[in-house]
């Protein structure tokens, strides 16, 4: 198995120290870079750690035979806009089970018409992973609420984006979608 794991790293402009200490249980800077390289074999439990540590899929770190993946062409970092010092491929966005995706037909607050949010569905005991992020709220009749949650103690509270809005709390959804991927037309 070939995988993508010092790329992502890099990428994220981390250390291999750093990622062993996110993992969970934390590990050494010598197995992450260990498993980098192959010297030691990458179980999927192992990938699942690492993947979790970085905050991304575990399928974002490993090259399959039927993706394509995005060849990078340049780095950009404060320096400015630099070719990478060897070849680097980055993958595609995967859709993964419990996705939904939000539309923007009218700019608002950060987003702009044309926007497509990702966003990944929570059950009520998660709710407190996505506080002072950006959700979805189910509602009666089929309507939504979108905006920054600030509360979930029973009910979710959210501030919805743009200037002047009030927040709007919602008695005991039986979801929310947490808000994980940006996908803007430039």
């Amino acid at each position: 198995m070939i995988t993508a794991i010092r790329d992502v790293r890099r990428a994220k402009g981390l250390t291999l120290e750093d990622v062993a200490r996110r993992c969970d249980p934390p590990t050494t800077a010598q197995t992450i870079g260990r498993l980098e390289t192959g010297t030691r074999t990458v179980s999927i439990g192992w990938l699942n750690r690492i993947a979790a540590a970085l905050g991304v899929e575990a399928s974002d770190l490993v090259t399959l035979p039927d993706r394509k993946d995005l060849p990078v062409a340049a780095i950009l970092d404060s320096h400015g806009a630099h070719a990478p010092r060897r070849t680097t491929t980055v993958p595609p966005p995967q859709v993964a089970p419990g996705q939904i995706a939000i539309t923007v037909a009218n700019g608002t607050g950060d987003y702009r018409a044309g926007d497509v949010i990702w966003a990944a569905t929570l059950a009520p005991e998660n709710f407190a992973t996505a506080l002072n992020r950006d959700v979805l709220v189910p509602q009666p009749a089929g309507r939504f609420a979108f905006g920054r949650l600030t509360g979930c103690d029973g009910s979710v509270t959210v501030l919805p984006p743009g200037p002047g809005t009030q927040a709007l709390t919602i008695s005991d959804p039986a979801w929310i979608a947490l808000a994980m991927r940006l996908v803007r037309a430039l």
